[in-house]
């Protein structure tokens, strides 16, 4: 999958960020070509022929509306083991996919309505959230604070509608 430069982007780990240029560097033994994202507060080097596991294109506006039900659908219950429940919460965010990061953030939201959160489990909420959010912002073509309440709105929702019949699993 091949990037322009000025196209949005998302890295799983930093974000949305935008193609900035195309350069061949060498930070290793050999040159290779490489998209220079810049993401908030920082820029990426992504080497372009491993680019497909490593950057997305944003997630298209039409797909949102699926989203914002995956957010309000009924939570999937957490490992009750707070080692364990951490590293499935970080597999399953490692494809990067926005539905992972929809998922995640729907699932450690709803612990939180159980009972606090640990600071791990808060912590990987709010970096998640985050993530959601500035795309979400971006995608729909709004502030990052409107994206935030909307996030937060439909979170409420499925409080409200699943908050009585979460537990955690085993």
């Amino acid at each position: 999958m091949a990037f322009e430069v000025g196209e949005w982007v998302v890295h799983p780990q930093h974000g949305v960020g935008r193609v900035t240029k195309l350069e061949t560097k060498q930070f290793g033994p050999a040159a290779r070509l490489y998209y220079e994202v810049a993401v908030p507060k920082s820029t990426v080097w992504v080497p372009v022929d491993s680019a497909a596991g490593a950057l997305r294109p944003l997630t298209a506006k039409r797909d949102l509306p699926r989203y914002g039900g995956l957010l309000k659908s009924k939570p999937k219950p957490v490992n009750k083991d707070h080692r364990q429940r951490r590293l499935e919460l970080i597999d399953r965010l490692q494809p990067g996919t926005f539905q992972a990061r929809c998922e995640v953030v729907r699932d450690l939201a709803a612990l939180g309505w159980i009972k606090p959160l640990s600071e791990p489990d808060a912590a990987l909420l709010r970096v998640t959230r985050d993530k959601l959010c500035q795309e979400w912002a971006m995608v729909q073509g709004v502030t990052l604070v409107e994206a935030t309440q909307e996030v937060e709105n439909l979170l409420r929702e499925a409080r409200q509608a699943h908050g009585e019949s979460i537990r955690p699993a085993a």
